[in-house]
């Protein structure tokens, strides 16, 4: 069943560039209240100004969601804000892109807490007052990393991985329940996501999209039901080759990086 935008109250998290940014911005032109969060609170207010233009009751929240304890605050101030989260878009997300020869538990662990444990606390704060209703979507921003294993990013595919299990579990747990949940999967967007100091710098086998694009196919996925959004839409293909042949697929990849060194 389609989502109606307007008038719905959404909360998008790490909204202070790239996939956030633009999604709460057009969500917020479609007719959306829309509440927003990231940590650096000076491009936040950028964009929450820009989505006030269409939905003047947008608010925005400076959060750092690694503190437990003030994504328990933020699930508070929203409701009390709203009243009510129709909408709620987990985006926040951090890469540490490392080999695994130069990954420790600490980084591992903070991943996790980042880019698992944190949207999946705030999901369960909100998540009661939306099946007191009988109705809300909840939107997990996942990764294509987290089907095709991206080499070097071992942390950040496993939490993202995490969150796709997550999301499809508790997607069959409340099917019944008039709750829904869409799990997005973008490739390579335009963010600076693959341009943060301290990570690796990618080897991107593919050009990278728009963040309009991701958004034009998350607001898609909205109108119609769905269930899951790639972007771009081919690498649901992909995804069904790996399935068919797991080891090839992981000897072909590797064949791949040798080439690329041996290039380089």
């Amino acid at each position: 069943m389609a989502l109606d935008l307007k008038g719905c109250r959404v909360l998008v998290t790490g909204a202070s560039s790239g996939i956030g940014a633009g999604l709460a911005e057009a969500l917020a032109a479609a007719g959306a209240v829309v509440g927003i969060c990231a940590r650096r609170g000076d491009r936040l207010s950028q964009v929450v100004d820009r989505c006030m233009e269409h939905s003047p009751d947008s608010r925005m929240w400076v959060v750092d969601l690694a503190d437990f304890d003030a994504v328990d605050r933020l699930s508070v101030d929203v409701l009390d804000a709203f009243g009510g989260v129709d909408l709620l878009v987990n985006n926040a997300g951090i890469p540490k892109r490392r080999h695994v020869t130069a990954l420790d538990i600490d980084t591992i662990t903070q991943v996790m807490h980042i880019n698992y444990l944190s949207p999946t606390r705030l999901t369960m704060a909100l998540l009661p007052q939306m099946l007191e209703r009988g109705s809300g979507t909840i939107v997990n921003i996942s990764s294509i990393a987290a089907l095709l294993s991206a080499p070097g990013e071992a942390a950040y595919d496993a939490s993202k991985a995490a969150l796709t299990a997550f999301s499809e579990s508790m997607a069959i747990d409340l099917w019944e329940s008039g709750v829904k949940v869409m799990v997005v999967y973008p490739g390579v967007i335009d963010t600076d996501l693959f341009s943060l100091p301290d990570n690796d710098v990618p080897n991107l086998p593919v050009p990278a999209e728009p963040v309009s694009a991701a958004v034009d196919a998350i607001l898609g996925g909205l109108a119609s039901g769905a269930a899951q959004v790639f972007v771009p839409e081919y690498f649901a293909d992909i995804c069904k080759n790996k399935a068919q042949d797991v080891g090839q697929f992981i000897e072909g990849t590797a064949g791949y990086l040798r080439q690329q060194r041996a290039a380089n």
